[in-house]
């Protein structure tokens, strides 16, 4: 029996990450300081996700020029339209991106593991235990996002059950792989077919948004909004508000012993010196907006916009920090700024999201996401070599949720600024997908390709009982998740918000079915049951 801890016994660990001497240092400090360093990470991926958003949000808001003849006047017609559809931008752009860590992770094994007979158990175990990590917790966290009694929906319920069938299938089909058609085993024409199949699920889904006869579900869908995200006000709108004395606006008229109505921005009688200031504060507001309007149509130059980027990372005391009139809280917000500080000067390199629709800053955070990774993953041999705790394990659980911080980020976001539900929802569905069908897809088809040109032999997995039994218990318990989900539709009319305190149940929920999964998981890859 292979038990979840083997640290009694097992052989010191010389391996390394930064210089020969850490193997000099005690196994238990050791572990600390690398958990510390994969915690350190976690952060990093993090404070990117934030900049890889912004900049998919330029990207998918890029529109083109369409000229068309009027039939009746014969005149041009000047329109623009969107080049991403949005459903497709979910399950790409979204999906894609913010299930990078993961698929880099798993690709980086894979090529190190180039020329083995056997696949790496750090990628497939942590892409099974990032799409429980991406249905539990990320739905737990969404739920709770929308303000108290705000309901948030699915517009397009036949986009979403198509991704759903899609996310469902990838895990059906992995069993079917490791336990049913070639046991323990993947060939070349099963890893090939798994990569295909994101190409089936990208033509389904945007068959199913278009409604394409025959292939799609005949199921309406509700008005959504025309911008994939609503407009935000400028930043220098935002910035000269603060600036505004709110604070000299009368609220009671002592000599009348009448309310004043602060709230108000237009006055009855235009002499009536209580609005006075109020019209001041809107006069104000408009003329900023002029302004910001007007900056935003000049060509601004892109080096100072990304010197900018420079000065906000150095920044430690924002705005919002010094509106803050408990001091603790300040010199906390402060000290945790101060933590991030190396991460955010780093990530100001990666150029504005301005340029080029937002792709140069798309790809580089992409790029950073990949590094910080590579680094996942180094650390996280070494916590294995340390302490004997199985790969799996820890793959599964710490890896897992640490690689999909950015699902996290990335769908809350959604859920705060998106008017429905469908990207927030969409991106937990769509990374399960990528997850399997390019995540482990990919990485499989890189080593039996190779093992077919040089051994003529298919790649065998280990511990292929494990993660086919992780495979059952995540099927299993994503079935009480989705049927709350339906269930809230049909009771509260939307998936996300709704009454405090049920939303709060379904996230306890949710967190519950999640730690069914890891501690089941646990127990049998470490030989318990």
């Amino acid at each position: 029996m292979v038990g979840l801890f083997s640290i009694m016994g097992h052989e010191k660990c010389e391996s390394y990450l930064i210089f020969s001497g850490e193997a000099a240092l005690g196994d238990n400090f050791r572990t600390f300081l690398y958990f510390l360093g994969l915690a350190y990470c976690f952060l990093g991926l993090s404070a990117i996700t934030a900049r890889f958003f912004k900049s998919m949000e330029n990207v998918v808001k890029h529109t083109r020029k369409v000229v068309e003849i009027d039939p009746v006047t014969q005149t041009e017609v000047v329109r623009h339209e969107k080049v991403w559809n949005y459903t497709i931008a979910d399950i790409s752009l979204l999906a894609f991106g913010t299930s990078f860590p993961q698929i880099s992770l798993a690709t980086i094994d894979a090529i190190r593991n180039v020329g083995n007979l056997y696949a790496g158990g750090l990628g497939p175990g942590t892409l099974v235990g990032s799409a429980a990590f991406d249905l539990f917790p990320i739905h737990a966290v969404c739920v709770v996002v929308p303000k108290a009694g705000e309901l948030k929906k699915i517009a397009d319920i036949g986009v979403w059950l198509v991704e759903l069938f899609w996310s469902f299938w990838a895990y059906i089909w992995l069993y079917i792989i490791l336990k049913v058609w070639t046991p323990d085993v993947v060939t070349l024409w099963e890893a090939l077919l798994t990569v295909l199949q994101y190409g089936l699920l990208l033509t389904h889904a945007y068959a199913q948004d278009k409604r394409w006869p025959y292939i799609s579900l005949p199921i309406e869908r509700d008005e959504r909004p025309e911008e994939w995200v609503p407009e935000e006000s400028p930043y220098f709108i935002r910035e000269s508000l603060d600036k505004i004395d709110f604070s000299e606006t009368s609220p009671m008229s002592e000599e009348h012993g009448e309310t004043v109505d602060i709230f108000s921005i237009h006055s009855v009688n235009p002499t009536d010196q209580k609005y006075e200031r109020v019209r001041q504060i809107d006069d104000n507001v408009a003329q900023i907006s002029d302004k910001a309007k007007e900056m935003m149509t000049e060509d601004v130059h892109l080096f100072k916009i990304w010197r900018q980027q420079f000065v906000d990372a150095l920044t430690l005391e924002s705005l919002e920090t010094k509106k803050l009139k408990n001091s603790y809280l300040r010199m906390g917000r402060i000290l945790w700024q101060s933590l991030l500080l190396p991460w955010r000067f780093l990530f100001a390199f990666v150029p504005p999201c301005h340029i080029a629709h937002g792709w140069i800053s798309f790809i580089c955070s992409l790029l950073f996401i990949s590094g910080i990774a590579y680094i996942v993953t180094r650390i996280t041999d070494l916590i294995s070599c340390v302490t004997g705790i199985n790969a799996y394990v820890i793959a599964f659980t710490a890896l897992a949720s640490g690689t999909s911080w950015p699902d996290l980020v990335a769908s809350k976001i959604a859920a705060e600024r998106q008017i429905t539900a469908d990207s927030a929802i969409a991106n937990i569905t769509c990374s399960n997908s990528v997850n399997i069908y390019v995540g482990i897809g990919v990485p499989w088809l890189i080593d039996t390709l190779y093992n077919f040109i040089a051994y003529r032999e298919p790649l065998r997995i280990q511990d292929a009982g494990g993660l086919s039994f992780s495979l059952l218990v995540f099927f299993s318990t994503s079935v009480g998740c989705i049927s709350v989900l339906v269930l809230r539709r049909l009771i509260f009319g939307a998936e996300l918000g709704g009454p405090r305190i049920w939303a709060w149940i379904t996230c306890v929920y949710f967190m519950l079915l999640w730690i069914i999964f890891v501690v089941l998981s646990s127990l049998k890859v470490s030989g318990f049951i």
